[in-house]
């Protein structure tokens, strides 16, 4: 008898992984996006990178470069609502951002919502 229900258990367990799918997301802000800011000061010109990371899971990591250093990292949730993309920080330094994302030009730009450029792709 606990050879039958072992049996059944095993069958019940692969039917049921089996039938389970993640939904998949082709969400077009999907990669790696960045922004760069040439700051000279009166000894040397150092520049300033910020890159955000979106993956699949609606999760990301942003990375702050001063020069070749990272200098900040913090992860983010971000979700989508009629084409507004809001980015929500884990670190209490940062606002969260709302931005739109603008595939008419080269490089595609997410912009804020007040219009500024906020990101470009890589």
């Amino acid at each position: 008898m606990k050879k039958f229900l072992s049996l059944v258990a095993l069958l019940v367990i692969i039917t049921v992984s089996n039938c389970t799918q993640i939904p998949e997301n082709n969400d077009p802000i999907l990669g790696i996006w960045s922004i760069a800011n040439l700051t000279t000061r009166t000894t040397e010109n150092m520049s300033e990178r910020q890159e955000w990371i979106f993956n699949d899971a609606f999760l990301g990591r942003h990375h702050q470069y001063m020069g070749n250093e990272i200098n900040f990292i913090t992860d983010f949730k971000w979700q989508v609502n009629n084409g507004i993309y809001t980015i929500d920080y884990n670190a209490q330094e940062l606002e969260d951002i709302q931005v739109i994302m603008n595939a008419n030009g080269e490089p595609e730009q997410l912009e804020l919502v007040s219009g500024e450029t906020f990101a470009v792709r890589e």
